[in-house]
């Protein structure tokens, strides 16, 4: 698939955060060829700055940028997603793919926009991508047939992990997948502070703590047991351990990062109506 997508045409609209890091991975990677990506900036200024950077096109107008462009990655706020899609799509055929990665915004909603029969696929990928630990979700709009999935899957693959799910679930991804870093920076500093509390080094303890978790989590993926037999195979009777798991408990970690989930997925559905 890398071989094939390296001959298409490539316009990343909105290289900023996300669409920024999704690029320079798929760059580093040789996904596809510097000579036929696009990216615009919201900012005329930083174009020749992100262009000398990355060594492929860049520009300021959107609908220059998608001209003949086989795949379309839509990567800005979705508040503005309904005026770019307006301005590009006298651009786009049936044959132009959209991936788009604004968060709450339906793939209907990006047909509709459109007005024509473009085949949409909806993903939502994570800052981890930058370092290959990406996970993302997509979805296939109604005129996305099994290749188009299959582009954006191997576009997601090469970030980290992809996994297909039901539109309806999508704001969830993006509550949990999306925003899920920074729950876990925000445990991961908690858990070094305590190494730092009981007198250990800073540096010493971050590393603790992020290789902890990091180990954790892989055990949880190679294995594919549940996360509850792993925590029990850790927790020896009257060891220390089990001590831990109560401070927690009273806590009420637990409940406290299940809402945390449960407020971003209804404040994911909120954005695309705000202006």
């Amino acid at each position: 698939m890398a071989t094939k997508l390296s001959d298409k045409k490539l316009a990343v609209l909105g290289a900023g955060k996300l669409g920024g890091i999704l690029l320079r991975a798929y760059l580093k990677q040789g996904l596809f060829s510097p000579k036929r990506v696009t990216a615009t900036v919201k900012h005329g200024e930083k174009a020749a700055t992100l262009a000398k950077e990355l060594g492929v096109s860049v520009t300021d107008e959107n609908r220059k940028a998608v001209k003949g462009a086989d795949i379309i990655l839509l990567g800005v706020k979705p508040q503005v997603v309904g005026d770019v899609l307006k301005e590009i799509a006298p651009e786009l055929s049936d044959k132009t793919l959209v991936i788009s990665v604004a968060a709450s915004v339906p793939t209907s909603y990006v047909e509709e926009k459109l007005g024509k029969k473009v085949p949409v696929v909806r993903a939502m990928p994570n800052t981890p991508s930058a370092v290959g630990c990406g996970m993302t979700g997509i979805c296939a709009g109604a005129h996305a047939k099994p290749e188009h999935v299959e582009i954006a899957k191997s576009m997601f693959d090469a970030v980290g992990r992809t996994v297909a799910v039901d539109e309806k679930n999508m704001d969830a991804v993006t509550a949990l997948s999306a925003s899920g870093p920074a729950y876990a920076y925000i445990i991961l500093e908690s858990l070094a502070e305590a190494g730092v509390k009981v007198g250990l080094p800073r540096d010493i303890a971050t590393l603790l703590a992020a290789q902890t978790m990091k180990g954790a989590a892989s055990v949880v993926l190679e294995t594919g047991d549940h996360p509850a037999l792993l925590k029990d195979a850790v927790t020896t009777p009257a060891g220390c351990t089990i001590d831990g798991i109560l401070e927690l408990e009273e806590g009420k970690l637990r409940v406290t990062l299940i809402k945390a989930v449960v407020k971003a997925t209804e404040r994911a559905g909120e954005l695309l109506f705000e202006k």
